[in-house]
């Protein structure tokens, strides 16, 4: 064939292909990937849906800032300030025993005549239990709630001991009453928790 003239068949290839060494898929590597690490850019803070402060990390969830405290150990594990209405429902019918009520005592650093007059009961109906003896229900709510509020407290105060002063001292924001002068009370123990949650925003109270 004469140089110059391409044949039919050449010119119908197309243009030449690529090397396959340039094609080669690479392959996935085999290593572990490396393990997550919380880096300070990934970190910012939010709100709960109870609308508490919380810790978020972007790349996983929501953490709360507070781990809590657990008063009733004998009763359940979870700090009874986090509890729903739901889990408290279950504990007061199940009720709260002697065990617990001294676990109470123990924390808030509340002898049995301070803790009779926040609950509304005679000093004989506390001491006369004994072990895992159990309270009945209207008194067994009412120490849940002392104990919930106790707990809310030390999460905010973050110092268990700071927060039993408190307790004791005169509050403006009550009329010069200390937040403890209304323990006996539904009314006045949501007085109080909601004081709490003001200094938790940093209202002063």
């Amino acid at each position: 064939m004469a140089k110059g003239i391409r044949s039919n068949k050449q010119s119908q290839q197309g243009p030449p292909k690529k090397s396959s060494k340039n094609s080669k898929v690479k392959p996935y590597a085999t290593e572990a990937p490396p393990k997550y690490e919380l880096k300070e850019e990934a970190v910012s803070y939010g709100n709960d849906k109870l609308g508490r402060k919380m810790l978020i990390d972007n790349n996983t969830k929501y953490m709360p800032m507070h781990s809590g405290t657990v008063i009733l150990s004998d009763a359940t594990d979870k700090p009874e300030s986090q509890m729903t209405p739901l889990e408290k429902v279950g504990i007061v019918r199940d009720g709260i025993s002697k065990k617990d009520l001294e676990n109470l005592k123990e924390k808030t650093a509340l002898d049995y005549d301070k803790l009779a007059l926040a609950l509304a009961v005679t000093r004989a109906t506390l001491i006369n239990k004994k072990g895992s003896e159990k309270f009945n229900a209207p008194l067994s709510e009412r120490i849940l709630d002392l104990a919930s509020l106790y707990s809310y407290g030390y999460e905010v105060f973050e110092d268990e001991a700071r927060f039993n002063q408190w307790m004791f001292r005169p509050n403006r924001a009550l009329g010069g009453q200390a937040p403890y002068d209304l323990m006996d009370s539904q009314f006045g123990r949501e007085e109080v928790r909601d004081i709490i949650g003001r200094i938790d925003y940093g209202v002063y109270s």
